[in-house]
């Protein structure tokens, strides 16, 4: 199931964002060596709720661009997040997000927005999406 995706009306940081290169999904390497996947708030078009069966409701698939997904996970349970047809991201400052440091989820709920910090986020191919429904 496909959601529509609301992104927070920041006007500073969009405004910013919306100069974005195409080599904003450009590797970045890490202290530990690792390449790290990166992408602009303006590229995000959707989310998913993250098929994998018995995790919760702390996981999304963030849908970036025309054929890149990133998988969310947040800190402990996030409610509604998996009932939710709109989120917002709050970005920390201007530029890439990179980790889940890098932005927190507003979630609507039936008590007001909750704010759900972002533990982790990577980049995953259509195989491994495929593979956490089994």
């Amino acid at each position: 199931m496909f959601n529509s995706l609301k992104l927070a009306a920041f006007a500073a940081p969009l405004s910013l964002l919306a100069c974005a290169t195409p080599e904003s999904d450009a590797p970045v390497d890490t202290a530990d060596g690792q390449v790290r996947s990166c992408f602009f708030i303006s590229q995000v078009n959707g989310f998913n709720d993250a098929p994998e069966a018995g995790i919760g409701s702390d996981r999304i698939i963030v849908n970036v661009g025309v054929n890149d997904k990133y998988l969310f996970e947040t800190f402990g349970s996030c409610p509604d997040l998996n009932w939710s047809e709109t989120i917002a991201f709050d970005q920390r400052g201007p530029g890439r997000i990179c980790q889940g440091l890098d932005v927190d989820l507003i979630v609507p709920t039936s008590i007001g927005p909750q704010r759900c910090p972002v533990r982790m986020i990577r980049k995953v191919s259509e195989a491994e999406i495929e593979a956490m429904k089994d």
